[in-house]
C-alpha cells in the first residue's frame, strides 16, 4: 500500500495466497528415478524450507511466533510457521493464540515419478494466510526464484471487511487486477500465463507454464549428447506433454507411451 489507511479499529481483512510449483525432470532408469527423488528430498529438506519461509515472513513484516517442521519417510517435508503482525502482538503472551488461526505460512513437498515415461515431478505447495495490513503478494518473485519452477499455479483471496474512520466498510485495502501485477516482468517473459479472476468475490487465479524446454536442464545424470536425436525428441515430447497436462489440470494425451 502506498499510504497507510486510517481505520476505525483493527484491519480485519484476511488475505490468503496458495502457491503451487512443479519441477519436471527426466530420469531414464528406476535407479535414476530413485536417485532423483533422494536428491530433491535432500535439496528441499525441512531445514532449507524453514529458511525460505522465515525469509518470506521477514519480507511481509511478520514476526514468527512458532515453527513446526517435519521430514517424511520415504520422502517429502512439511514446515508450518505461525506468524503475526508485530504491532498486534500483545504483552500478555497468553492471548497470542487469538491470532494464530489467521496468520501462518506452510510448505509441503511431494516428489514422485511417472511409471512409464521416466518423467519425475517435484511439487511444492505453499500457503500464506495473513490478517490485517500484511499482504503476501510481495513475496512472489522470491518464491518463484527459490525453486525450479516449470509450472506455477497461484490463488489469492481477500475475505472480510474493515472500516475507515467514517465507518465506511472497506472490502479491499490495496489495488489488484491480476496476480501478474506483482510478478517481475523478466520472470513473466519466461512463461505463458493465464488469469481467471472473479473480482466480485475478491478471488484471483493465475497459472504459468515455462515457454522454453532446454532438454539438458531436464536430464538427471545424463548428458544430452549421449542420446540419439530421435530419443531426444521423444523425451522432449513427453516432458512437454506432462507439463501441459499439469498446467491444464486434465489428462489430455491418451496415446500409449
Amino acid at each position: 500500500m502506498k499510504e497507510k489507511l486510517r481505520l476505525y479499529g483493527f484491519n480485519n481483512l484476511t488475505k490468503s495466497l496458495s502457491f503451487n510449483i512443479y519441477d519436471v525432470c527426466y530420469a531414464k532408469s528406476p535407479r535414476e528415478q530413485r536417485d532423483y527423488i533422494a536428491y530433491i528430498d535432500e535439496q528441499y529438506n525441512s531445514e532449507r524450507l524453514t529458511k525460505i519461509l522465515t525469509h518470506v515472513s521477514d519480507m511481509i513484516g511478520a514476526k514468527v511466533l512458532n515453527i513446526s517442521s517435519q521430514d517424511y519417510d520415504p520422502q517429502g517435508a512439511s514446515v508450518t510457521l505461525l506468524i503475526a503482525d508485530e504491532s498486534m502482538i500483545p504483552v500478555n503472551t497468553d492471548t497470542v493464540v487469538a491470532h494464530l488461526d489467521k496468520s501462518h505460512v506452510t510448505v509441503h513437498t511431494y516428489p514422485e515419478y511417472h511409471p512409464d515415461t521416466s518423467i519425475a515431478t517435484f511439487r511444492v505447495d505453499i500457503d500464506v494466510a495473513t490478517c490485517g495490513e500484511i499482504t503476501p503478494l510481495s513475496t512472489l518473485d522470491f518464491l518463484i526464484g527459490s525453486f525450479d519452477s516449470d509450472i506455477i499455479t497461484m490463488d489469492y483471496r481477500v475475505r472480510g471487511f474493515t472500516r475507515d474512520m467514517e465507518g465506511q466498510k472497506l472490502f479491499m485495502d490495496h489495488e489488484i487486477t491480476s496476480i501478474q501485477n506483482y510478478i517481475d516482468g523478466g520472470i513473466l517473459e519466461r512463461y505463458d500465463a493465464v488469469d481467471i479472476n472473479v473480482y466480485e468475490a475478491k478471488l484471483f487465479h493465475t497459472k504459468m507454464l515455462i515457454k522454453d524446454v532446454d532438454l539438458q536442464n531436464y536430464l538427471f545424470n545424463t548428458d544430452i549428447y549421449e542420446l540419439p536425436p530421435r530419443v531426444r525428441l521423444e523425451i522432449t515430447k513427453n516432458l512437454r506433454q506432462e507439463m501441459i497436462e499439469i498446467f491444464s489440470g486434465r489428462n489430455l494425451y491418451t496415446v500409449e507411451r
